[in-house]
């Protein structure tokens, strides 16, 4: 009788637990699991980067346009999009100017867009465009083509 109670004792104290085989494999899978998610999104995080950038330069495209119409021409190079936010001053300075925008924002990187008129791919016009990521003006930057 006490060799029953003993190995149903010990068959119940066994049944009742995880291996640590079993723990150390669930941790495994769910590691795996994580990891391939983490390297999916890696690829969604730098293509959520480009399409703002693209949709910033849209906003600042319909900015300057605003200021054009209000202003009677687009701002050089020197007094740059920040003419859409702060009146500017020295020659060329519009003499009707109005707050286009509240602030001009940085590009996804951090780095404020380059404004150039007239334009090296838009000589008629202006270049808008961000560096990218690299931060170097080259084939790969983003702008207003």
């Amino acid at each position: 009788m006490v060799s029953v109670m003993r190995s149903s004792f010990s068959q119940a104290r066994y049944k009742a637990g995880y291996t640590l085989f079993e723990i150390m494999l669930v941790l495994g899978i769910i590691a795996v699991l994580v990891g391939s998610a983490i390297y999916m999104l890696g690829g969604a995080v730098g293509v959520a980067e480009n399409q703002r950038a693209a949709s910033d330069i849209k906003t600042l495209t319909t900015a300057l346009g605003m200021y054009k119409v209000q202003a009677g021409s687009l701002p050089t190079t020197e007094q740059g999009i920040e003419a859409l936010v702060k009146r500017p001053s020295g020659p060329g300075s519009p003499k009707r100017w109005r707050e286009v925008l509240d602030e001009i924002p940085l590009d996804p990187w951090g780095k404020p867009y380059q404004y150039r008129r007239p334009g090296k791919k838009n000589p008629r016009g202006y270049d808008l465009f961000s560096l990218g990521e690299d931060g170097v003006e080259s084939e790969d930057d983003i702008g207003n083509d």
